[in-house]
């Protein structure tokens, strides 16, 4: 999704961006259940995987987290946080045209699906698809996170409708979270085929989408449509 989806940053780009002093135990927790997540999901990890991999005790697991699930809303939360730290400083936000700033977001999410899938995938995205039904407080964290990017695209995508004009029954909200549908949605396709390109293929056809919608008022040409 949070300012980050849906998010998924390449490797390196969160370890990039500003993480709050919260104490190194903490946070070598926090960066253990990111990986451990995204590598074999919430409910596969176990506080001793987490101990292991930050190289802390239990003793200080439970100083920092009441419980696992405890672990995973502040999982939800800082990733949220670290994603929206790295969104809000991407270069996409640099074209003038509204339309253009859109389609420069598709492209620099589509860039960031690089590397071993677990580098790419998205830490909210995982939990919510496991835990929907079973653990509230991590839903509800993981919702936050998604719906709260998908909002930082909305003034660009209401903006760009203003401009040329679009008539649609459909509005700036709902197609942000449409391309927070269509971002999980590849990363699914990836785990499934074990084939990051089928995200890579999603991230294209979101591009050709918008260019669809906006084609005959903004003049923009989707690659592989004729004139």
């Amino acid at each position: 999704m949070t300012q980050g989806s849906t998010g998924n940053p390449a490797p390196g780009g969160l370890e990039e961006a500003q993480r709050p002093a919260r104490g190194q135990a903490r946070t070598r927790i926090l960066d253990a259940a990111r990986a451990l997540i995204r590598e074999k999901g919430y409910s596969a990890m176990t506080v001793d995987d987490l101990c292991a991999r930050a190289g802390v005790t239990k003793g200080a697991f439970f100083h920092h987290f009441r419980s696992k699930e405890d672990l995973g809303v502040a999982a939800a939360q800082d990733w949220a946080q670290m994603t929206g730290a790295l969104f809000e400083q991407a270069p996409y936000h640099a074209p003038e045209d509204p339309l253009e700033r859109v389609l420069a977001y598709i492209r620099f999410r589509r860039d960031l699906v690089a590397g071993p899938i677990p580098e790419f995938t998205c830490v909210v995205g995982t939990m919510a698809q496991e835990i929907h039904g079973s653990i509230p407080a991590i839903r509800d964290a993981c919702r936050d996170s998604i719906f709260a990017h998908a909002e930082t695209l909305e003034a660009d995508i209401r903006a760009a409708i203003d401009k040329y004009g679009i008539r649609a029954p459909f509005d700036a909200k709902s197609l942000a979270l449409h391309t927070q549908a269509v971002i999980q949605g590849g990363f699914i396709l990836a785990k499934a085929g074990q084939d990051p390109a089928l995200a890579v293929q999603s991230v294209d056809h979101l591009e050709c989408y918008f260019k669809l919608l906006f084609a005959d008022s903004a003049g923009v040409q989707p690659a592989g449509v004729p004139a």
